[in-house]
């Protein structure tokens, strides 16, 4: 029997939310929480990677450095991202391992940090917009511009932040580890935070740099490398709607390639929220994917089952039909 594989996304805020203090016992809880969910995945039978997000974590870590760099040099924003994938790796893969001790499970959890190729010459280094860090003042904002050759920006009135470059992921350094992992029946952790953003250099060396990954597009390129049947991507919201926090907004169940890119066309889908995770189920699908799940953690269960989510699929060919929720 073939070897079915799911890769789930989600958000650093699943673990450090911002009604929270983002202390340990609250990540460790909330890790615990998320495991829950990984193993229903595994329950339905399938090998299991878990992409989550980092943004909460690894700003709280950047503001630590700026903090003690009178005393302490800081890191890099890649060396920062490793150090998040490991600390989140470690809450997650306890708290999984756990989890499928209490269902008498045995499978073996690993995290892998992960290094991810981007282009050099992506347009985005040229335009940098993803806001890192704390809040500078104007003074220190100007000393770190001219000193590191940061790139700062006021925002909105709170203060000066540091913006990095969020380029497209094209390789996953680490790709065939991955795949034969979640293939011999382990649990994979992998490419935290959307991974760490390397270049190939002028010498064909893995060079690390400053950059932000968009995590979904990460785990999209990952999906499609080790050959996910299914890929889900975790949200705010129970499905995804057309004309969404409008009076007429209409729940989408099942939406196809095609129907997606019109959504996107017409502006459906903002690029703050969800255009990456829709652009990202296309890249999937078009590769050759099966199907992609959004939903919430809390309407995971039921979207398993077909009575939550929206999935996105091929064609209509794909639609499966009547759900619970009107038809499709």
């Amino acid at each position: 029997m073939r070897t079915r594989i799911a890769l789930i996304a989600f958000g650093g805020n699943a673990i450090l939310p911002e009604n929270q203090k983002g202390l340990q016992e609250e990540q460790m809880r909330n890790a615990q929480k998320a495991a829950e969910l990984m193993v229903q995945i595994i329950k339905k039978g399938y090998e299991l990677i878990v992409v989550h997000g980092n943004g909460p974590q690894v700003g709280n870590l950047l503001i630590q450095m700026e903090e003690a760099s009178n005393k302490i040099p800081p890191f890099s924003l890649d060396v920062c991202d490793a150090m998040t994938e490991g600390s989140m790796g470690f809450m997650l893969e306890k708290a999984i391992i756990n989890e499928l001790r209490k269902n008498s499970i045995d499978k073996e959890v690993a995290t892998i940090i992960t290094q991810v190729v981007v282009d050099k010459d992506d347009p985005a280094f040229r335009h940098p917009t993803k806001p890192v860090g704390p809040f500078y003042p104007k003074f220190r904002a100007q000393q770190l511009a001219r000193q590191k050759k940061w790139m700062m920006v006021e925002d909105a009135g709170r203060g000066y932040r540091k913006v990095v470059p969020s380029p497209r992921p094209i390789d996953i350094v680490p790709k065939w580890i991955i795949r034969d992992l979640v293939r011999s029946g382990r649990v994979v952790i992998a490419a935290g935070g959307g991974g760490i953003p390397v270049i190939l250099n002028s010498r064909g060396l893995y060079e690390g740099v400053e950059a932000v990954i968009d995590k979904d597009y990460a785990a999209s390129l990952l999906a499609r490398e080790v050959g996910a049947d299914l890929f889900i991507i975790l949200t705010g919201i129970s499905r995804v709607y057309y004309n969404f926090g409008k009076p007429d907004q209409k729940p989408l169940p099942v939406i196809t390639v095609e129907e997606a890119k019109k959504y996107l066309a017409e502006g459906q889908f903002p690029p703050g929220s969800m255009g990456p995770k829709i652009r990202a189920a296309i890249e999937y699908i078009e590769a050759g994917g099966r199907e992609v799940l959004i939903t919430s953690a809390s309407h995971l269960k039921a979207a398993l089952l077909n009575r939550s989510g929206t999935r996105v699929v091929a064609g209509k060919e794909d639609r499966p039909g009547i759900e619970a929720g009107g038809r499709i």
